[in-house]
This record gives structure tokens, sequence and C-alpha cells, in this order.
């Protein structure tokens, strides 16, 4: 049978309240991925490749740094875990880069690269676009895979239902049967289209 909703959703508070995310978010504000102020610098792809890519595959996936077309643009990250093909093939995404930090312009006590945390608020560059958004996403699947794991299910079960995950920037890496965010189509020239900036996820 597949894990239960109930042990699914103790395993996130945990992870949360355990300062998993927090830690997990910390360590990705911390990157310095400016995008508007030139060309993308190596702290993009050093990010795709040193902070996201190692956690991805852990999960399973394989992933693959891709260049640009448009030099305007940094790498982008390709990362696909399959269990079955006859699976539905869901995509999501995300981006890495963010903009300028503007240092010296936030109040006193607030820096962009260090997450900081009053009450309810989270300050940080990326902390909501997009790097907490992304940390949502990996963070849920990852929860998702560890509890089926701790329940006997390291593949799918017959009849469980799961999507698989894989990452598709790109015309000739694969189809997609849902896309998170409303954002993801693909044109008549066949070029898949996930908005201006790519960091693809995807399940298949």
């Amino acid at each position: 049978t597949a894990p239960s909703r109930d042990a699914l959703l103790d395993s996130l508070r945990q992870y949360f309240d355990q300062g998993g995310f927090q830690a997990d978010l910390a360590r990705r504000v911390a990157c310095r991925t400016e995008s508007d102020t030139g060309a993308p610098g190596p702290a993009l792809e050093a990010y795709l490749r040193g902070e996201i890519s190692p956690g991805l595959q852990a999960l399973g996936f394989t992933c693959e740094v891709l260049p640009n077309p448009d030099p305007r643009g940094g790498p982008m990250l390709v990362a696909r875990r399959v269990e079955d093909p006859a699976l539905p093939t869901l995509l999501t995404y995300g981006h890495g880069d963010v903009v300028s930090g503007q240092e010296g312009r936030w109040r006193a006590g607030l820096d962009p690269w260090t997450l900081k945390v009053e009450g309810e608020r989270w300050y940080g560059r990326g902390t909501a676009d997009n790097k907490g958004q992304h940390s949502i996403n990996l963070a849920a699947l990852a929860q998702v895979l560890a509890v089926r794991q701790a329940a006997g299910q390291g593949r799918r079960a017959p009849g469980s239902g799961f999507a698989q995950v894989s990452v598709l920037p790109s015309p000739d890496l694969g189809a997609f049967d849902s896309g998170e965010g409303g954002m993801v189509g693909r044109g008549a020239d066949g070029i898949l289209r996930i908005g201006k900036e790519g960091l693809p996820f995807a399940a298949a």
C-alpha cells in the first residue's frame, strides 16, 4: 500500500520544525547567484553543480548541466528520475538566479546573502523568488521518497499511483504529461518553454 498521508505530513513537519528547511534555504541564499548585473557569473553554475545536483542525485536523479543557447542566460540543470516509463511524466521547475543583492541598502541587521528569521518573516535574497519555492518542491519530493522507503517501498508499489520525476529543458529530452505552475508549454516549433528563467525539474 502507499505510504499514509499522515506519515508524510509528520515527516514534513519534523523536517521543518527541526530546522532542516531553514538550513537548506540558508545554504542556498548564501550563493550569490545574481543575474541582473550583466551576464550570469560562475556562481550560478556552481549553484547548480555544487548545491542542487548533489541533493537530486541522492534522490536517484540523473543530472546534467547544459549551456544556455541564449548568451544572456546562465546554464540549465536537467534532472530526471524514472521509476516506470508507463507512468505519467510530471515537470516542475525553478530558477537559481536572483536579482542584485544590493548590499548596504538593507536595513540594519539584514544582509542579502544571510538568511535571517524574525518571527514569521524570513529575509534573504531569493527566499521567495525562487530559491524558497524550488527548495519547497525539492524538500517535498525528498520527504515523499523517504517515507516510501521507510514503508518498504523503495520502488513504486503496484497501484500506488505515484508519478515519475524528471527535468526537461529542451525538446529532445522527452515529453511530459503535466506541468507545475501554468508557465510550461511547448510551441508549434516543438521547443519547450518554461518562462524566462529555467532550472527545470521533472518526474516521469
